[in-house]
């Protein structure tokens, strides 16, 4: 287990959401299937899906498209807002509503990654048409501008880039760590001005946690088991680093903008470091899974084994946090100090007037 850790009282985490008493009307949320709530299912032909039981089993009762057993990051900061969930975009595209709602929209994509190739033979929805999906919908009017200077946009993606790049299929060969890094954050620069020149004015860029350390690892040649994957972790650092340049710099180079950025692998560090402290009592296994760490079998698929109690679980599968965990990260997010968001937290972000 890595020892640069930053302790921070278990207080923080107990911290019950209260009301902001701002008046943000939407969240817009773009990414991987940290945050997909459902799009997915309604791709055809989409092999990466979670639209099977027992994922959504601990809080909705029924699988919803959310990579884990009940909520999302996503959908605990709209619940701290009190505004309700986001619909996944392609499930209204799908659907018979002729208006969408003024509450936001949900547009990420499990397995998708911030470069276009990544997991495209998958038929994921790649960052750049998710944010395609949102132009058209502005263009069109679909989409009430008004309300948009005033939502939060949230984005997380790039886990699954750099767990590709270690993929023995397909590795992106001839390209070092560092300059697939850096190919990945002008990707993510360019969502940044596209969403800018749309309208947004809140963003909410949350770094990847430590995928070195998922429980999928053990289905790579050459990563260990016994404990996380230093080099991946390593590119996660540098990708993580780069994003919180990207975020330092926006009001300079972006006017008008407020950016934030949350340090999602140093928090779950700090799960794994003092696990009793949040009642987990296993943070390597997925709670749900098969084979060595529960990694080598997905949650719900033949074979697969279901632990007793998620909420003592760090990861739900072989890839993705518990409900608990997303609670756990959503509340330093939410109300954290500057060892888990920075330059301040979500809920000043909400109470903050942009011009």
């Amino acid at each position: 287990m890595e020892r640069r850790l930053l302790f921070v009282s278990v207080n923080l985490f107990l911290l019950a959401a209260s009301a902001t008493g701002s008046e943000i009307p939407a969240v817009f949320i773009f990414g991987d299937s940290i945050f997909d709530a459902g799009n997915n299912h309604y791709i055809p032909n989409c092999t990466v899906q979670a639209d099977f039981p027992p994922y959504g089993s601990s809080f909705f009762g029924h699988p919803t498209g959310r990579f884990t057993n009940g909520r999302t990051v996503a959908d605990f900061i709209s619940e701290y807002l009190g505004i309700p969930l986001q619909k996944p975009y392609m499930e209204m595209m799908n659907g018979t509503e002729k208006k969408f709602p003024a509450n936001g929209i949900n547009f990420a994509s499990a397995g998708s990654g911030v470069l276009p190739a990544t997991n495209n033979f998958s038929g994921v929805t790649a960052i750049q048409v998710q944010v395609q999906q949102f132009q058209s919908l502005v263009q069109q009017n679909q989409i009430d501008r008004k309300l948009l200077k005033d939502s939060f946009f949230l984005i997380q993606s790039g886990s699954n880039d750099i767990f590709s790049y270690f993929f023995p299929f397909d590795p992106p060969t001839l390209i070092t760590p560092d300059a697939y890094v850096q190919s990945m954050l002008t990707q993510v620069g360019s969502f940044v001005d596209a969403i800018y020149s749309l309208g947004a004015r809140r963003v909410a860029v949350f770094g990847l946690g430590p995928v070195g350390c998922v429980p999928a690892r053990s289905n790579l040649p050459g990563a260990p088991v016994g404990k996380c994957y230093g080099k991946m972790n390593k590119m996660v650092k540098i990708y993580n680093m780069g994003l919180q340049n990207l975020v330092k710099d926006l009001p300079r180079t972006h006017p008008g903008a407020i950016a934030v950025f949350g340090y999602v692998y140093e928090t779950i560090q700090i799960y794994r470091a003092y696990p009793t402290r949040y009642g987990f009592v296993d943070v390597e296994n997925a709670c749900c899974g098969d084979g060595r760490l529960g990694g080598e079998v997905q949650c719900g698929k033949v074979g697969y084994k279901l632990c007793k109690n998620p909420n003592e679980y760090l990861f739900w599968d072989y890839f993705h946090p518990s409900e608990t965990t997303y609670k756990f990260i959503s509340k330093a997010l939410w109300a954290g100090g500057p060892t888990h968001i920075r330059p301040f937290n979500l809920k000043q972000l909400a109470n903050m007037s942009v011009t």
